[in-house]
């Protein structure tokens, strides 16, 4: 099977997807959004002011055609001007989304590591008091909130009344010659990045754990078992790699979830200059460009990451035919 045909196909699929999203989105948020034009009109504005930036700002114009612009500035990815900061809605995600990347990766990507460790290793041992450890940090994971945690880290390892080993805000990971430093890198990442693992462990290893406790249920498996194959053999065969569709499933639908909602909190509460705090201060300002942009991208992301799992699917899977 040519990899190529799926692709084409699973893309050709998401263009309608886009379109229905991008329509809710931009009626929700831009159509019946915030009327800047008060805003930007000072103090006492005359009717003429106002309908001369209601005029400017594309206000006066039908909603077909401010959707049909607005799909313009998609497909030719040029956002216009941000309100709030004055530059270039696209100059902002240029600088803003490596910062996202560098502070989220490293959490998301430990924090599901460890996550389906641990769960296999409570799977592996089901009903000892290692599967119940594992099961009630699990529980205690889950039922802390994010915001809590985030505080709780924040004071244990980076406040003057807490280990103050590492920087409380911010994200200056330069150096004196304006080079990107690794080791300060390090220093402001850590506490986000244990904050991700914390929660990430938290939601996802019950998750893993239940999904490995069901495949090892399985008539094969128990055949396999019964056949003298070795332990590790069976799990990592027979198990391991027939559960890799839900857990794939699972880490890829958790990159949006995470982009749209760990790093506006994380970023908004540590003063990191990513797009999560762009989108925040987006949000409290009715910047109407760039939330055009966030929802805009975050939707082609959900498509791609749609995409992507199709063909991970097929990798994993035979059974996932060519339509």
């Amino acid at each position: 099977m040519e990899w190529h045909k799926p692709l084409l196909y699973k893309l050709a699929q998401a263009i309608p997807i886009i379109i229905g999203v991008t329509l809710v989105s931009f009626t929700l948020m831009v159509y019946f959004g915030p009327d800047l034009s008060y805003e930007l009109a000072g103090k006492n504005p005359t009717e003429a002011d106002l309908k001369a930036i209601q005029r400017e700002l594309g206000y006066d114009q039908p909603f077909l055609w401010r959707y049909a612009l607005f799909l313009w500035e998609l497909i030719r990815f040029d956002f216009g001007i941000s309100n709030y900061w004055n530059k270039s809605v696209n100059s902002l995600l240029a600088s803003s989304i490596p910062v996202s990347i560098l502070l989220m990766l490293p959490g998301f990507l430990l924090g599901h590591v460890f996550a389906v460790a641990l769960a296999v290793l409570a799977a592996r041992n089901r009903g000892s008091w290692v599967d119940k450890t594992v099961m009630a940090y699990s529980v205690f994971g889950m039922s802390i909130s994010f915001l809590v945690v985030m505080i709780g880290f924040q004071i244990f390892l980076a406040s003057s009344s807490g280990l103050n080993l590492f920087p409380v805000r911010g994200w200056n990971v330069y150096d004196i010659n304006g080079y990107f430093s690794f080791s300060a890198y390090i220093n402001h990442v850590t506490v986000p990045t244990l904050i991700l693992i914390f929660v990430s462990i938290g939601y996802n290893t019950r998750f893993y754990r239940a999904v490995l406790v069901e495949e090892m249920q399985k008539n094969h498996v128990i055949t396999a078992q019964a056949f003298g194959y070795k332990k590790n053999r069976v799990w990592f065969l027979y198990i391991f790699k027939n559960c890799m569709i839900s857990i794939i499933t699972r880490l890829l639908f958790s990159i949006p979830l995470l982009i749209v909602g760990g790093s506006l909190l994380l970023e908004s509460f540590f003063g990191i200059p990513g797009i999560g705090l762009i989108t925040y201060e987006a949000i409290s300002a009715g910047d109407q460009p760039v939330l055009k942009a966030v929802v805009s991208l975050t939707a082609i992301l959900f498509v791609l990451i749609l995409t992507l799992s199709e063909l991970f699917y097929r990798w994993f899977d035979p059974r996932f035919k060519e339509p």
